[in-house]
């Protein structure tokens, strides 16, 4: 769908799949820039909006917080180098493999409390609880 005349903020919601009030919360955040205004006072959008969306929920698809997408934003819009992009998604991916081992040991740990769990016979001492205790 190609839009040459501005947008309301409905007509780009409904373009993107992104809320009107997400919207509204990115251009509070600076990832959107704030909207011209009609003459009867509706935010005017356009087709370049609809794509800065695109690549807002994508970004956050892959796991980018809000922060490092205005960083992204901000290295797209001053062109800079594929090496700093590269940088930032190397950094990303790392954070992501910490996250993963952080989770793992997490749901082994589960794993193991509630495999004692099955095992104990005393209904007043569960080993999950006993273990939050600590």
């Amino acid at each position: 769908m190609l839009y040459c005349s501005p947008m309301k903020i409905g007509e780009l919601s409904k373009a993107s799949g992104v809320s009107i009030d997400t919207i509204r919360y990115y251009e509070k955040r600076g990832l959107m820039p704030v909207a011209a205004r009609s003459p009867a006072g509706y935010r005017a959008y356009h087709e370049q909006d609809i794509s800065r969306l695109n690549f807002i929920v994508q970004a956050k698809s892959l796991g980018f917080t809000l922060e490092e997408i205005k960083q992204l934003l901000d290295l797209r819009a001053d062109g800079k180098a594929c090496v700093e992009v590269r940088e930032v998604a190397e950094s990303k991916a790392e954070d992501i493999a910490v996250r993963i081992e952080k989770l793992t040991h997490m749901r082994e740990t589960l794993l193991s409390l509630a495999k004692a769990c099955a095992q104990s016979s005393k209904e007043d001492n569960c080993p999950i609880l006993k273990s939050l205790e600590r």
